[in-house]
């Protein structure tokens, strides 16, 4: 009796563990290089960053001087509606 259970826990039981555990690992090798991936991109962005508080500054120059002109083209308009 314990023969039979034995076999079948073999030829059917082990096969299909087997073959679950493979497909999992298969998905963790998958999943490990999209995280590789990301990090690299990550990395790479980081490079890209050095350059922001140069591009910031120049930001904030040219806010100050779209203020001032709309500040002076509103000034002019008063004058012309007033």
């Amino acid at each position: 009796m314990w023969t039979i259970g034995n076999i079948i826990l073999v030829v059917v039981v082990v096969p299909v563990l087997v073959a679950m555990l493979s497909r999992v690992l298969a998905a963790l090798e998958r999943i490990r290089g999209a995280a590789d991936d990301t990090l690299a991109a990550g990395v790479a962005l980081i490079g890209e960053l050095d350059t922001a508080p140069g591009l910031l500054a120049t930001t904030d120059e040219t806010i100050k001087e779209v203020a001032d002109g709309a500040i002076r083209y509103a000034g002019s308009v008063g004058k012309l509606l007033g």
